[in-house]
């Protein structure tokens, strides 16, 4: 970590830019949606909890675009590290974009985009736990697919900076599982007991 630090400029805008990007981006859309399970009010705007669903999403893909591209022009802004300016690092660096996309994107099919993007905060339940691929070999697969992208493209560009802010990805969605997943239980739990006097 020492030796990764001395490639890296702390203070340099875009590295700045590129953290509070990591580290906004979580945390608007937990607060976002604990607010809208409270208080419905996102529902009430857009006329349906749905059509709220789909917009919070929307703005939670724009807001990752902005944190690719922050990260990326941080890379840029900074000097590449020798051992990693090689063609097999590079292929390595494939492979991980490669894992990552699969997991990314059979998440989201597997969960839909109301279940990818919060859909549970809305109102909007899944009938039973996903099990199927990916979720059948990890937990949190969308979380640590996007790890993975986020670590290969590091790789590709043999940039210290990127494995630096790769680690701070991956710590801040550590965090924000710590976070989501008590809260989803409950909400489901709650779905269940009202199921229950129901019957």
């Amino acid at each position: 970590m020492t030796r990764l630090l001395g490639y890296v400029d702390l203070s340099e805008p875009h590295f700045v830019a590129a953290v509070l990007a990591i580290v906004f981006n979580p945390l608007f859309w937990n607060v976002v949606a604990r607010w809208e399970h409270k208080t419905r009010k996102l529902s009430k705007a857009f006329g349906s909890p749905r059509l709220a669903c789909y917009t919070l999403g929307g703005a939670i893909l724009l807001l990752n675009v902005l944190r690719s591209h922050c990260f990326t022009q941080a890379m840029l802004s900074q000097p590449r590290m020798q051992s990693l300016d090689n063609p097999a690092a590079y292929h390595v660096g494939l492979a991980l974009l490669g894992v990552g996309g699969v997991f990314v994107l059979s998440s989201f099919l597997a969960l839909g985009f109301t279940g990818t993007f919060l859909g549970d905060y809305f109102g909007i339940l899944k009938e039973a736990r996903v099990t199927m691929f990916p979720f059948s070999i990890l937990d949190n697969p969308m979380y640590w697919g996007s790890t993975a992208i986020y670590l290969g493209w590091a790789i590709v560009h043999a940039s210290p900076t990127g494995l630096l802010l790769t680690a701070v990805v991956a710590l801040i969605y550590m965090v924000a599982i710590v976070y989501e997943e008590p809260f989803t239980a409950e909400i489901y739990q709650q779905k269940a007991s009202q199921a229950c006097k129901r019957s």
